[in-house]
């Protein structure tokens, strides 16, 4: 059977530092991995910079820088750094966002996603080795010739530092079937999103063959790491609270991240068999019914992606992960309290083990 480390994400809308002086609680009931994600918030590096300093053993994981927002050799830089002031405990996850965003917050061409990815996975491992920067992509061109706009003044350079590991693990956060096969084939771990565990073969099957069919032995076996809400408890009205939380970021996800005709997540949501579904979701977020769209959302998805009930039937749904595959479970508790979510964190390191 797949092993599973225990992660959990920090919330970019909460109190940072309170959650960071907490960590050391969930470090000590067996939290493996912390993830801080960056969309259009504050960055993720300043606050794992932080993290670094305040833990001794947890993975520290971007969680997931756009790579539009950072030329490849920068991201290349960025990670070699916390990995060195952590001593060798980075996971670089990166993806390509949406048009929403890269365009619209950040002022950049979304375009070439899937290419553009390759092209980052090959020029940061060029320059964890100190290879000089001499690369000749469809994108990225090292150095910038004239040919392709530069001075010609643009001198070959490897990092002056030397990293503390020549090769950072990589993740690829992707849903596309594109997307999903470059990461099989080209980065040490693949975290989808709204990962429903029974329905991984009818969503990714495919693309997962074939990415593998061309993977690197050197790399070992893809890691999946996948983010699932949490709330271990025999109440009924926590365990329906915990649940209409899932709703309501599946809908916003499924209803609301991208335009009709446009949305990743809603296109997941029908590979899964959610076809109607997924269609009445974003007609009623997009018509500004976001309770009714949370509503809509059905039973079997929240149930199916998320670790909420009793022990016995979080012990199935960890089951189902774990038969996915997956390799990091990012578990997000919603209990009211520190010390209850400290709780939480301890109960689902021993039902994964470890």
């Amino acid at each position: 059977m797949t092993a599973m480390k225990l992660g959990m994400p920090i919330n970019y809308a909460g109190d940072f530092r309170e959650t960071i002086n907490n960590l050391v609680d969930y470090e000590a009931a067996g939290v493996e991995r912390i993830t801080v994600p960056e969309a259009y918030s504050f960055d993720a590096v300043s606050q794992l910079g932080y993290i670094a300093a305040k833990t001794e053993k947890m993975e520290l994981q971007t969680g997931i820088l756009p790579m539009y927002s950072r030329t490849p050799t920068n991201l290349a830089m960025t990670a070699a750094g916390l990995d060195y002031i952590s001593d060798g405990r980075v996971v670089l996850g990166i993806g390509a966002s949406g048009p929403q965003v890269i365009e619209g917050f950040h002022g950049v061409k979304y375009d070439y996603p899937v290419g553009r990815a390759r092209e980052h996975a090959e020029i940061c491992r060029m320059v964890w080795r100190r290879d000089k920067t001499d690369y000749q992509g469809k994108h990225y061109t090292l150095p910038l010739d004239e040919e392709h706009g530069g001075s010609g003044l643009g001198k070959a350079l490897k990092i002056i530092n030397h990293p503390t590991r020549e090769r950072i693990p990589m993740l690829l956060a992707a849903i596309g079937p594109k997307n999903t096969e470059l990461a099989a084939e080209l980065f040490e771990e693949f975290q989808p999103i709204l990962f429903h565990p029974e329905q991984i073969d009818a969503a990714f099957g495919e693309s997962l063959r074939a990415g593998k069919a061309k993977r690197d032995p050197s790399l070992g076996e893809l890691g999946i790491v996948v983010q699932a809400t949490a709330r271990i408890s025999d109440d009924a009205q926590e365990i329906e609270n915990a649940k209409t939380l899932v709703r309501h970021h599946a809908a916003l996800y499924i209803g609301g991240m991208g335009a009709r005709g446009k949305n990743f997540y809603n296109t997941l949501a029908q590979r899964y068999g959610y076809v109607e579904e997924a269609k009445l979701i974003q007609d009623l977020y997009l018509d500004g019914k976001k309770n009714e769209a949370a509503e809509a959302v059905p039973a079997d998805l929240v149930n199916s992606m998320s670790l909420i009930g009793s022990r016995s039937e979080v012990e199935e749904r960890a089951a189902a992960f774990r038969s996915a595959g997956v390799t990091c479970l990012l578990a997000s508790s919603v209990a009211g309290t520190h010390k209850e979510r400290v709780a939480d964190m301890e109960v689902l390191r021993g039902i994964i083990g470890g």
